[in-house]
């Protein structure tokens, strides 16, 4: 035994359908803006150092950072030779993942 819909009934159902996705679409969007907005800030800069950026054994280069910087902040001189995969000192960029040892002061 077959349904038939009328077409009215079909267009109703299609005009629901669209409806719903859009709406679908707008909360997806909203939720991500909230979560967005909620997220903490990157750590202010002032010249070159990132102030209340932590130390830890797992770092990420951030924007305007040198491994010498990173060293005098952390306290680890050692951060060339810890780090196999930096060929070249010079050639740093922010998101680079370094292992440091920081000073325990």
């Amino acid at each position: 035994m077959a349904i038939h819909f009328s077409r009215s009934s079909a267009a109703i159902a299609d005009a629901a359908f669209c409806y719903c996705a859009v709406l679908l679409v707008v909360l997806i969007l909203l939720g991500s803006v909230r979560e967005y907005s909620s997220l903490p800030r990157e750590a202010p800069v002032k010249g070159n150092h990132l102030l209340t950026r932590p130390c830890d054994e797992i770092y990420v280069v951030g924007e305007g950072e040198t491994l010498h910087t990173i060293s005098e902040k952390c306290g680890d001189p050692y951060i060339v030779e810890l780090n196999p995969h930096i060929h070249d000192p010079d050639d740093v960029f922010p998101g680079l993942v370094i292992k440091i040892t920081p000073s325990r002061n």
